[in-house]
């Protein structure tokens, strides 16, 4: 089968977790025998910020992914990268005139076209994801229910499909050897004011009230962030590509999961990439509050979760002074990850997505 795939960025991960996701999914169906072309834009803002941290940092993908590559585009000349295709995905992040232009190509070719969506845009910003025409989209894969359920509301009905984010467990694994650990670690970005006070009670107060060897690892920290981390004792790491991520989470005895405040008050159950990677390596979790609605853990078997500032100071000591609960974590999150929650799963849901659409397509006509 051949597979199309639109993006924002494959080669850069600069504040852009959906290349996590993207590259442990195609690189599932490469290795499944589907014939999979994933496109990006000649010039954009990830992939602009990426190069100026790291010069090198095509090469450096292009060892950590040998079997993925992409092609880049300017959106007035796509017309030949559908050809032949069997499926083609367009992800959110994309100009909303590729998104229209893909749209319009549809209605002359015989692939089946999917929208999607792995932000809160959908709910935050409706104006704004109104400039999407979608009309000629055969169907939507929302990262979580709740947005699903958005784009149901919106007429999407049963072609809204609920397509979660997972680990790339190819990648993301425990180290093959017990490595030296201490402390603690976070990696991820300060934000745009989404989690800032969430980062200050469950992250900065807590570590500084403990003195946890705490490290940080992310970007978009403004001068004034970097001083408060300084100030509770955390040492403020910078970007990391990816594909390090693993190596880190290693070194240290656990991490942290702080969700954006969307994901919490309007888009439960959707805990975004990070804690299927984390889980993934085999690192004990511990999540300031956030509701899995959608049953995809076991919370306080899989991971732990604080509820207040208190409770996130006792977990941190816990985890920090009992090394059998922080094995019982790493072994119970790793299994939950690995029964239910890889790429590989993803890619399989994928093509039953697909049959599901064209079985009703053939119906319908």
């Amino acid at each position: 089968m051949k597979i199309v795939y639109f993006t924002h960025s494959l080669i850069s991960c600069w504040n852009h977790g959906n290349a996590h996701f993207l590259r442990g999914v195609m690189r599932a169906l490469v290795a499944a025998g589907h014939d999979v072309t994933i496109h990006e834009p000649a010039q954009s803002w990830s992939r602009e910020n990426l190069l100026q941290e790291n010069p090198q940092a095509e090469a450096d993908f292009a060892a950590a992914f040998p079997t993925l590559a992409s092609r880049t585009h300017i959106n007035a000349a796509i017309d030949h990268a559908l050809d032949g295709a069997d499926i083609v995905i367009v992800h959110e992040w994309n100009d909303p005139a590729l998104v229209a232009r893909i749209g319009r190509l549809r209605r002359h070719n015989n692939f089946l076209l999917l929208f999607h969506d792995t932000h809160h845009r959908m709910v935050s910003e409706p104006d704004a994801m109104a400039r999407y025409d979608l009309s000629a989209y055969d169907g939507v894969l929302a990262f979580g229910e709740t947005l699903g359920e958005a784009y149901r509301r919106h007429g999407w009905g049963a072609r809204a499909f609920t397509w979660h984010e997972a680990a790339d467990t190819a990648l993301f694994h425990p180290p093959a050897a017990p490595t030296e650990r201490k402390g603690a670690v976070w990696i991820g970005n300060w934000g745009d004011g989404e989690r800032t006070q969430e980062l200050r009670d469950y992250m900065l107060a807590p570590v500084a009230r403990l003195g946890v060897p705490f490290d940080i690892y992310g970007v978009r920290y403004p001068e004034d962030a970097r001083t408060e981390l300084a100030r509770a004792g955390i040492a403020y790491r910078g970007w990391l590509a990816n594909a390090r991520a693993p190596d880190i989470f290693a070194r240290h005895l656990f991490t942290l999961h702080v969700p954006r405040r969307f994901y919490v008050t309007h888009l439960p159950g959707i805990p975004t990439i990070r804690v299927f990677e984390a889980l993934a390596c085999g690192i004990p979790l511990l999540s300031a509050p956030w509701r899995d609605t959608e049953s995809l853990f076991t919370p306080g078997e899989d991971f732990l979760q604080a509820n207040n500032q208190a409770e996130m100071e006792r977990l941190m000591s816990d985890l920090l002074h009992a090394p059998a609960l922080r094995d019982g974590l790493a072994a119970a999150g790793l299994a939950t990850i690995r029964a239910r929650h890889t790429c590989a799963h993803r890619a399989r849901e994928l093509l039953a997505i697909a049959q599901a659409l064209g079985a009703a397509g053939q119906e319908a006509a």
